[in-house]
This record gives C-alpha cells, sequence and structure tokens, in this order.
C-alpha cells in the first residue's frame, strides 16, 4: 500500500477514535455502563493509540521500535495508575454500583475505557516489544542487492542478541555477545539516514584491508578465492541473461554470488563523501579501503547491482541492528520458506 494512502487511512481511524476517546473522559459513568457502548470506547482509545503513532511513524517522527516502546510505556502507566491509584481501598473513584433512592436495586457503573486499555493491551505490546528488541526481528527485503542469497518480497528473521543485547531505540551495547564475523550477513542502520534499514553481507572487519577490483575482492592481500557456481534457480539466465555466478568462502560462510562480467567494479559518479573517507582509495578499477576501528565494511552479494560501502562507506558498530539467520516467508515462491542465510 502507497504510504500516502497508509497515512489517510491512520488519518480516518483518528477522526473516527477521537470524538468517542473524549466523550469516556467527560461523560458521567452512568451513561457508559452498556457493554456495547463500553468495547466501543474501548477501540475508540486503541484507534487513538494506533493512530497518533502510526502518524508519527510514517512522518518519520518516531522509528517502529521508538513507537513501540511508546506505546508500552504508556499502557503500563495507565495499568499501573489502575492499580495503584482507582483500586485503592481508600479511594473508590469508581464504585461498583450506584445505589438508588429508596433502597432500589443498584445500577452498575463500569469504569472508564482508557483503564482497560492498559489492562487488555500492555501485556501483549510488552511481549511484542520485548521479543522484537532482544530476541528477533522480523524485516522484508525491498531490494535485490542480496540476489541471489535473498530475493525481493523474502521476509526473514533477523537474531537480535547475536552480537548483544542493545538498548532499544538508542542501540547502545548494553551486554556485549560476540562481534560480526566476516561473511555474516547482517542488517544494520544505514549509516546516511539511520531511520533506514539495510542488509548486507559482512566483508572487512575492523582493521582490514579490503580491496575489489577487476570482479575480485582481497583482504589483507590474499585474494579471495572463488569458483564457478550454478545459478540460482532455472530461471536465473532468463531473468539475469549477463549474470555469472561464483562460489565464494567468507569465513564459515560458503554463499554464491552474482557479477555482470560487463559492468564496472565500481561506479566513481556515484562514491559518496563520508566518515573516514581517507581511509578508501579509490580508482576507475576499483578501491581499496583500511576498515576503521568499530567499523565494518559491507558488500552486497549482487555485486554490480549492490550500494554498499564501496559508494557510502563504514557501518559503525552503534549502527548494527542483528545477524539475519532464516527465510520466514515469501509470497511469490512458497519453496523459499525455512531455508536458512548462508
Amino acid at each position: 500500500m502507497d504510504s500516502q494512502w497508509l497515512e489517510w487511512l491512520v488519518v480516518a481511524v483518528l477522526v473516527v477514535s477521537v470524538p468517542g476517546a473524549i466523550w469516556d473522559l467527560i461523560s458521567s459513568r452512568a451513561s457508559t455502563q452498556r457493554e456495547g457502548v463500553q468495547s466501543w470506547l474501548q477501540l475508540a482509545w486503541l484507534g487513538v493509540l494506533i493512530g497518533v503513532l502510526g502518524l508519527a511513524v510514517l512522518r518519520n517522527w518516531l522509528d517502529f521500535s521508538a513507537a513501540l516502546l511508546v506505546a508500552t510505556l504508556i499502557t503500563g502507566a495507565v495499568l499501573a495508575a489502575e492499580h495503584l491509584v482507582f483500586r485503592r481501598e481508600d479511594k473508590p473513584m469508581f464504585l461498583d454500583s450506584i445505589m438508588h433512592d429508596g433502597g432500589a436495586p443498584p445500577i452498575p457503573v463500569m469504569e472508564p475505557a482508557w483503564l482497560d486499555l492498559g489492562r487488555s493491551f500492555f501485556w501483549v505490546i510488552f511481549v511484542v516489544f520485548f521479543v522484537r528488541s532482544f530476541l528477533v526481528e522480523p524485516f522484508k527485503i525491498p531490494s535485490g542487492s542480496m540476489i541471489p542469497t535473498l530475493k525481493i518480497g523474502d521476509f526473514i528473521l533477523v537474531n537480535k542478541y547475536a552480537y548483544g543485547l542493545r538498548m532499544p531505540v538508542t542501540n547502545r551495547t548494553m551486554i556485549d555477545v560476540s562481534s560480526p564475523q566476516r561473511g555474516d550477513v547482517m542488517v544494520f542502520r544505514y549509516p546516511r539516514d539511520p531511520s533506514t534499514n539495510f542488509i548486507k553481507r559482512v566483508v572487512g572487519l575492523p582493521g582490514d584491508v579490503i580491496a575489489y577490483s577487476r570482479k575480485q575482492l582481497t583482504i589483507n592481500g590474499q585474494p579471495v578465492v572463488m569458483s564457478p557456481a550454478a545459478p540460482a534457480s532455472p530461471d536465473a539466465r532468463v531473468e539475469f541473461p549477463n549474470m555469472e555466478w561464483e562460489n565464494e568462502q567468507l569465513g564459515e560462510h560458503l554463499h554464491t554470488i552474482q557479477i555482470n562480467p560487463n559492468h564496472p567494479s565500481l561506479e566513481l559518479g556515484q562514491v559518496t563523501e563520508f566518515p573516514n573517507r581517507e581511509a578508501c582509495r579509490y580508482n576507475s578499477e576499483g578501491v581499496t579501503c583500511t576498515v576503521p576501528p568499530g567499523n565494518y565494511f559491507m558488500m552486497g552479494d549482487n555485486r554490480d547491482s549492490s550500494f554498499d560501502s564501496r559508494y557510502w562507506g563504514f557501518v559503525p558498530d552503534r549502527n548494527i541492528v542483528g545477524r539475519a539467520f532464516l527465510v520466514w516467508w515469501n509470497f511469490g515462491e512458497l519453496s523459499r520458506i525455512g531455508r536458512s542465510i548462508p
């Protein structure tokens, strides 16, 4: 769905939901006692929460992780308020019933619907936030820069603790577990726009001297051995008629790369300015870089259709998101479901 239409949908949800939330705040408890009305008001508060945070994400005021954190804090605060304030025995703000004059039977009075926001949704949102922040996070592959390893439309899972437990939103390391290894497929925040996630393969570690020239990758003076590989699929030669495929070993990872022998190893006109650019030397045949401390050199497996460290520089440790390890869905190619990522 186009982002503009999605934004209009979020605005529509807000327009529908806000009046209900306002009515819940200003109306008497007796006027909202009917179960149908109460359910509608609960949906209204949920719509307000989703609408406000959804609009913030679409407008890039918050990223999705920050939005989840805000939702967790809001619903947690509501849940805490219910237990610590509104449920106190010495302060019965919301009675279970109202006695009519003359001893008539009590009329049940329900609590404000916004209190149910925390009770109903906090634990769901908290579990999603915890799993997504510290265990695994799903991503969708939007481009072909990692073909043939990953295809457009692949839904993948990323291990969030492989490189250490990190603070949500700030991404600062809390507990150091391990460091990225050469050959890992890693998701990271694009250095030029941290709100955008990229996925590439780790080629260079801190201190490595990386050279890529005439389609040959060299690490610390040693050419990476390649051997001819079969096309990734029977249709690959039709879809990519000018391509060649090579098996490449980086660390423990044996994987297939895709190259176009008729394409230059580097398009100098696309090289940008970036921190530590002085650590790289460019010429018409390629690039040689010394990876600074605390940084990594990333390349796509689709070598001639990948906008990577050759063009925009190094990935600092603080930008790491996690290690990709599994394709869990692809609507157009169900046979890819369950594939591990080499």
